[in-house]
């Protein structure tokens, strides 16, 4: 199985004389925990690289030995999975500072030939170049499986070593812009949390010296603010109507992050079946391991105020009544709202989900209009930067695939600085 000849100037040759390759570990929902961290197919998504801030843990216990641990320079497929769209999308292991193994649904691919520059051919598989190829082995548009032997006989381009870190350095700017965008998106999120925290938890809000606090039953509060269930200040899984025909923006669970508002992997589908969202609504997930690992998401990319669209059926669809849409999303990432998600859990081991009840017995301090006002003046520039910068990350992605086979296939020369080669890729 090779690549199109035509579409690269270098040899082919088989990566099975260039890597060896290992299958992930075994487990199953009980070994959910801490101990290590594992990268399972929803962690691929666009990545590149792989992230290792937003995995989830297993305990090693029995399960973990040490060829399962992963290394830097290692790439990742996936190598079975229900969406065969995303059979054979991979990622480049970097910046690993810890231990981090990978679930069986994926191989590990490790180079043991010093004439490969891993970060390079992290980049390659990733192109058309050899998704063709897989797909022409698979015998139509997606493969069903990979596996070993599929690699190994899958010939690749093998420039010279210098030329691989050329063209591996022109890529990898555009994957630092995206990750320091990505800081950026973190500690935006990370203020407005705090501020969430500061002014609504505790009660830290500018001016709060001259409000007196008085006692409730949750204890002390500041006066003139209502203490209620959280249901008569948000809606849980509102009427939100969805046209069955046409194509529309569809969300899986995989698309809810664990530790960012960001909402990734949107599809377009056909249909209505399952949770119905529009802008400025938190989607939070009522299945575990889901919620216990803080899967929650901000919906602002839709086209307007009027769009809908609709997603799995195992998240909850929290929408704003007398508080602010930006407030609903932070209470729900905060640990008290989900622990009180998770105590009403019920269900067989590993498929428990969350009592939509349990929301009528989460109570709030609620704030005067004008501080909620003042909330959102604050809070609502970091929401849209956060999404901003999310497009921003977005169109370098789209910028670097588009540059990736020119420079392959020596349409764009890797003699030319970087800026030179940008200039011709657009």
């Amino acid at each position: 199985m090779r690549a199109n000849r035509s579409t690269t100037r270098w040899p082919l040759v088989p990566l099975g004389t260039l890597a060896e390759f290992r299958n992930g570990i075994n487990f199953s929902k009980t070994n959910f925990g801490s101990g290590i961290k594992v990268i399972g197919v929803g962690d691929f998504q666009s990545n590149v690289r792989a992230a290792f801030d937003d995995l989830e843990q297993i305990n090693p216990q029995g399960i973990v030995r040490k060829e399962h641990l992963l290394k830097n320079g290692d790439i990742i497929f996936v190598r079975s999975n229900g969406n065969r769209e995303l059979i054979g999308r991979s990622m480049f292991v970097e910046g690993l500072r810890e231990n981090v193994t990978h679930s069986a649904f994926s191989i590990r691919l490790r180079f043991l030939s010093e004439a490969c520059m891993p970060r390079f051919y992290g980049y390659l598989f990733r192109s058309r170049l050899i998704r063709q190829a897989l797909s022409l082995h698979g015998g139509g548009t997606n493969i069903s499986n990979l596996n070993q032997d599929i690699l190994g006989r899958l010939e690749v381009p093998l420039p010279p070593k210098p030329v691989q870190c050329k063209i591996a350095a022109i890529l990898s700017a555009y994957d630092d812009l995206v990750e320091n965008n990505t800081r950026r998106i973190k500690v935006l999120e990370g203020m407005a949390k705090m501020i969430y925290r500061e002014w609504f938890v505790n009660f830290r809000f500018p001016g709060y010296v001259k409000v007196k606090m008085i006692q409730s039953e949750m204890g002390h509060v500041p006066k003139g603010w209502g203490v209620q269930r959280v249901t008569e200040a948000i809606e849980v899984d509102p009427m939100t109507k969805v046209p069955k025909q046409g194509m529309k923006p569809f969300v899986a669970m995989g698309g809810l992050s664990h530790t960012s508002m960001l909402i990734s992997d949107i599809e377009r589908r056909e249909g209505n079946s399952g949770s119905k969202f529009r802008n400025g609504d938190t989607l939070f997930a009522r299945i575990t391991p889901s919620l216990e690992n803080g899967k929650t998401g901000f919906v602002q990319f839709l086209p307007d105020s009027e769009a809908v669209g609709f997603g799995s059926t195992e998240f909850i669809v929290l929408r704003s009544q007398t508080v602010t849409p930006e407030y609903v999303y932070l209470m729900a990432r905060s640990d008290e709202f989900r622990e009180n998600a998770i105590k009403s859990m019920t269900g067989a081991s590993g498929r428990q989900r969350v009592q939509e009840a349990c929301f009528g017995k989460f109570l709030i301090a609620h704030p005067p209009a004008d501080l909620l006002q003042s909330f959102q003046n604050v809070v609502m520039p970091m929401f849209r930067l956060v999404y901003a910068l999310s497009a921003k990350n977005e169109n370098l992605r789209k910028t670097r695939d588009m540059l990736l086979p020119k420079l392959i296939s020596g349409e764009i020369s890797v003699e030319h600085s970087e800026a030179d080669a940008v200039r011709q890729s657009v």
